[in-house]
């Protein structure tokens, strides 16, 4: 047999190849008690013994001839043996048999310890294998070796394909920063890094909700390259969304410092605004930083047509957001804001027209041409908030409530991840059908479109660039703006929904979209779970009889004027005491509130500043501790209003002219409450001087709020529902008597 050396060779392949490894072995062992000087013979045999699960006769076979070879010699062995291993394990993997490709490489390794080509294919297999969590990246030596660079043969195109592997598979591996920052001198360009790590950064500071983390992803950019604006933008909202405050504020007048372009201007004034506010206390700054912003808008409105591209348009609408909380100005505001739509929707159709297929078979309007009784309507939800998220906890009775033989419900999530969010994974199983998608809007707008959907609601407005980029294409034939924020002003959307109370008179006048008011109220629940307080009056050294008032807003929301008027209250109030709750820079925030407390002549001493808590339910408990709670101007709380008027807390409120200086007006008028509603900044300082001295009245109130459960029409989800349905149903019959 031996002396046909090729025939019994190719039927020890054979064996092999069939996986009768024993009989492969057979022969291999009769070749070395023929030919024992043939070496290679000892590393087949090894093999085979290694894949029967052998392992210590595996090595004693390979370690045989080793010890009797010249020391010169030794290396040579070894990498036949190495060669005869690799081959095997590359012809494992092509099987798709990566469990023995990765028992072939683990031996490669302890032979050859410094070979990073096979540690990266280790790795690269552990993820295909999902036990890529269990490898300590220390352990197999990949960081040291990339750190001291000694090795001369590998690739680094591999180092970065598997990196990229590794960075989708764990993003979170404890060892990950220190694996990437060995990876930095392997990036032929300072941009191929950003191409790499932003996504990953973006998936962790929003999705994992870990902005720190995602901030040091992005800080090692900035190691290749330290005025990459990209990267400075996005590191100055994490930076921003992490707490890391006098950061943020840094990382975005470096932005602003860096930018050339009018667009390019505008994005960065809305980062220094967000990182103002967000941190709380610098309105003088906050002021005058807006005034910037609007000046900008209005420079980039007449400079039009302007070339955008995609990135840039996309950041247009987002800036916005700031100017509301600043001034009670809608018709003013709007008429810059509904331009920067237009033009926001006309570079952004644009752009995709040529991928798109809604335009050249959507607008006709004929496929959406049949009779409403045939068939359900198909309504489509948008949003990347159907989850822990103010909009989550609120459109949820809309999704509980549906009728689902008259209405089939689609629920579109942007930026879906598994993540441990419970109301989440509700929404999914709740819609008719859900779509678990990305972040990329022409392809959200073609599923829409694909789904035939007859009326899309977006909850976002322009909290989120991606839904507003999924509204301009138009996918669906009426699109309606819900509850997430004010009116986009995009031009393809049909509806905004509102109330009698919410939006004044007037404000068809200033906004594109038509007001759609439903008979009641926008919007409405069934009730909040709620758990157990952890405040204390003792442990806040607040005595039993005070009078306790909260405000319970971000820092965002704190304007000087409304601060001022609640020092004015706290002055005439006896025995009253202020909480203030709400994330915002801790000194910041407190430099702000005491330095208007000892302008209007109140002790500091009164003042209380709480932290946040990790449970919604707790912070609904916690609103128990107060007597009144005051509401802030010109951007009223939403969520926060509806928990105080649940936990049947008296408050005050300024009703104002824009939608957001309205939302707690509508929402007490709706809970059968008109104490506490005041129209002047007078009133708003009497209301709050009253309810802290009438304990009946407000004992009065706390009453009424209690019986409001079972009549009112803010904590009626399925009446409301009904009507949401109705407007629908009357939406639907309008657009087809038109097409």
């Amino acid at each position: 047999m031996i002396t046909d050396f090729m025939n019994w060779q190719q039927q020890a392949h054979q064996y092999l190849v069939k996986g009768e490894y024993s009989q492969a072995a057979k022969l291999y062992e009769q070749a070395i008690t023929a030919e024992p000087d043939i070496l290679s013979h000892y590393w087949h045999l090894g093999l085979l013994l290694l894949l029967q699960g052998q392992e210590a006769e595996a090595q004693m076979t390979w370690m045989l001839p080793m010890t009797e070879a010249e020391e010169d010699q030794i290396q040579i062995f070894t990498n036949e043996l190495i060669q005869v291993l690799q081959a095997e394990a590359q012809r494992r993997e092509t099987l798709a048999e990566y469990s023995l490709a990765w028992i072939i490489r683990q031996h490669i390794r302890e032979i050859n310890t410094t070979d990073i080509n096979n540690l990266l294919k280790i790795i690269q297999l552990s993820i295909k294998l999902e036990k890529f969590e269990d490898i300590e990246l220390q352990q197999v030596r990949l960081i040291e070796l990339l750190q001291v660079r000694q090795s001369k043969d590998f690739n680094a195109e591999f180092l970065l394909q598997v990196l990229q592997q590794v960075l989708e598979t764990a993003p979170l591996h404890p060892a990950i920063l220190e694996l990437v920052e060995a990876c930095l001198p392997y990036f032929s360009k300072p941009d191929d890094c950003f191409c790499l790590l932003l996504p990953i950064a973006m998936k962790i500071g929003h999705t994992f909700k870990q902005p720190a983390l995602a901030a040091s992803f992005l800080e090692l950019c900035l190691c290749l390259d330290a005025q990459n604006i990209e990267t400075l933008r996005h590191l100055a909202i994490f930076y921003q969304d992490a707490g890391r405050y006098s950061q943020g504020i840094e990382t975005a007048k470096l932005c602003y410092s860096l930018s050339q372009t009018l667009p390019d201007k505008i994005f960065a004034t809305h980062l220094v605004l967000r990182a103002l506010m967000t941190a709380g206390g610098y309105w003088n700054e906050v002021c005058s930083t807006c005034q910037e912003l609007e000046s900008l808008l209005k420079s980039f409105i007449k400079a039009q047509p302007l070339p955008l591209d995609e990135l840039r348009t996309l950041r247009l609408l987002t800036p916005s957001f700031a100017i509301p909380h600043i001034k009670d100005c809608p018709a003013e505001f709007r008429e810059i804001h509904n331009q920067i739509a237009q033009i926001f929707q006309t570079n952004i159709q644009a752009i995709t027209q040529k991928e798109s297929k809604i335009y050249s078979q959507h607008h006709s309007n004929q496929k959406y041409s049949v009779i409403f009784s045939t068939r359900k309507l198909k309504i489509g939800y948008l949003s990347y908030a159907f989850r822990q998220h103010s909009v989550g906890w609120l459109a949820r009775w809309l999704f509980q409530h549906h009728n689902r033989d008259n209405f089939e419900t689609h629920a579109y999530f942007v930026n879906y991840k598994l993540i441990d969010d419970w109301l989440q994974d509700w929404y999914v199983n709740q819609a008719s059908q859900a779509h678990t998608l990305g972040m990329n809007g022409l392809e959200i707008a073609e599923k829409i479109y694909q789904d035939e959907i007859d009326i899309l609601v977006d909850l976002d407005s322009i909290t989120l660039d991606i839904s507003c980029e999924v509204m301009a294409l138009k996918p669906a034939p009426i699109q309606v703006t819900w509850l997430g924020w004010d009116a986009s002003g995009i031009p393809a959307i049909d509806y905004f929904i509102a109330d009698p109370y919410v939006l004044p008179g007037s404000a068809q006048d200033y906004y594109t979209e038509k007001i759609w008011r439903l008979p009641q109220t926008y919007i409405a629940v069934d009730g909040f779970e709620v758990g157990v307080p952890t405040l204390r009056r003792d442990e806040l050294n607040i005595p039993a009889d005070a009078v306790v008032y909260l405000s319970a807003q971000r820092g965002y929301k704190r304007h000087p004027e409304t601060t001022r008027w609640q020092m004015k209250i706290l002055k005439e109030v006896a025995n009253s005491y202020f909480l203030i709750k709400g994330s915002s820079e801790e000194e910041a925030i407190k430099r702000f509130f005491y330095k208007i407390a000892e302008e209007e002549g109140v002790n500091c001493s009164r003042l209380r500043f709480l932290p946040q808590v990790a449970l919604e339910s707790v912070h609904r408990a916690n609103l128990g501790i107060a007597d009144v709670v005051l509401d802030t101007y010109p951007y009223n709380g939403a969520t926060t209003t509806l928990e105080t008027l649940w936990m049947c807390i008296p408050m005050v409120t300024r009703v104002g002219e824009q939608f957001v200086a309205r939302n707690s007006y509508t929402m007490m008028m709706n809970a059968g409450i008109t104490e506490g509603i005041a129209w002047t900044d007078e009133e708003y300082i009497e209301w709050g001087i009253r309810l802290g001295k009438d304990e009946a009245l407000r004992q009065q109130i706390a009453g009424k709020l209690r019986q409001s459960k079972a009549t009112a029409p803010l904590w009626n989800g399925k009446q409301f529902t009904r009507e949401m349905e109705k407007a629908y149903e009357q939406m639907w019959a309008n657009y087809l008597e038109k097409s």
